[in-house]
């Protein structure tokens, strides 16, 4: 089975193998009313979630394989915190870490006990065809080029790289990326617009006297086709940068090393994006990778928490996710949330923004 190939789990399947179930999946010890693992989430974590998914069932006779939905973080989260019960996923499976609102949500619906584990690191690479003109790019030269209104002076007018600044090429922007329910989306806001639009002092300021005229500015996006909304679907981008040679394309690191016999990689701040300078967060756009448990789902689904000890036994280099393109988390990072696993210690949230 192809790693990125989605298991053939239909909508209508799920909802009619849950609508038997329990009202409650169970606080503890409970009989299970779902015999099959769902986790729900980032299309950047998915490949990594199947790759467990699948030595999880060589390593447990018997056990179904999990259902592993790419639904991107924002939209994963929404269903993650929707409740408590066999109608809802006992993972979320995330590229940014969970936001505070997100956290109230699941909170206000009975999702009170929530284990975080960081699996890994990841890159948000931009990249091109090789066939491509040689973009060397900055987090600001982005942001003049993407923001819907950069810097709070009005429309974007630019329509070539060349416009955002004479030393890139002469070629019309196009840049395919990630959506608005995306963690990835998120990562490009937090990480490379935000940082952009910091380049100018006023923007700080702004951020201090008036936080939402801040977003507007620094994380909206144009809509006049330069920003192309590409699905949740990375292998699509990376299909289209092929067909469209000076066009520019925004996934997780994880795509590019898998496809760089067709695609090069942009330099940010003149770093590129490989493995080591991920790992290290020297490259700009390196991100954590969760994934959100339930604990009052633990002894209700049946393998639910030995699929969660799988994740320990591959994150280290050299272990299977990584050969998959995962970067490794650093070894005091990796204890830590191996320790995670195996207590199913609870987050309390008082850190989340």
């Amino acid at each position: 089975m192809s790693k990125r190939a989605l298991y053939a789990i239909s909508a209508l399947a799920c909802a009619t193998m849950l609508a038997g179930c329990g009202d409650q999946a169970g606080t503890s010890g409970g009989g299970s009313a779902r015999d099959q693992i769902r986790a729900v989430g980032s299309s950047t974590v998915y490949p990594f979630a199947t790759a467990v998914a699948e030595q999880f069932v060589q390593n447990n006779a018997g056990m179904k394989s999990p259902i592993i939905e790419s639904t991107g973080t924002g939209a994963g989260m929404k269903l993650f915190c929707a409740g408590v019960g066999p109608q809802h996923p006992d993972i979320e499976n995330a590229s940014r870490r969970m936001k505070k609102s997100e956290y109230e949500s699941c909170l206000a619906n009975g999702v009170k006990e929530i284990i975080e584990i960081q699996i890994g690191v990841d890159g948000l690479a931009f990249a091109e065809s090789n066939k491509g003109p040689g973009f060397k790019l900055t987090p600001e030269l982005v942001y003049k080029a993407l923001a819907a209104n950069p810097f709070g002076k009005g429309e974007n007018k630019a329509q070539t790289w060349a416009d955002v600044d004479p030393s890139l090429p002469k070629v019309a922007i196009s840049v395919f990326g990630p959506p608005s329910t995306s963690g990835t989306r998120d990562s490009l806001s937090e990480l490379i617009l935000e940082k952009g639009c910091q380049s100018d002092p006023a923007m700080k300021e702004l951020k201090e006297k008036d936080e939402k005229a801040y977003k507007e500015t620094c994380t909206r996006v144009r809509e006049d086709g330069k920003y192309i909304d590409s699905g949740e679907n990375d292998n699509l981008i990376v299909s289209k940068l092929g067909a469209n040679p000076n066009s520019v394309g925004i996934f997780g690191y994880s795509f590019l090393e898998e496809n760089r016999a067709t695609l090069k990689d942009i330099p940010l701040n003149g770093v590129e994006a490989t493995y080591d300078n991920v790992a290290s967060g020297k490259y700009p756009g390196a991100r954590p990778l969760y994934i959100y448990v339930k604990k009052a789902h633990m002894q209700a689904i049946p393998g639910l928490q030995q699929f969660v000890a799988e994740f320990p036994k591959a994150w280290a280099p050299g272990g299977y996710l990584t050969k998959r393109g995962m970067v490794a988390a650093t070894e005091e990072t990796r204890a830590k949330n191996a320790e995670v696993a195996t207590s199913l210690t609870v987050m309390d949230g008082a850190d989340l923004k």
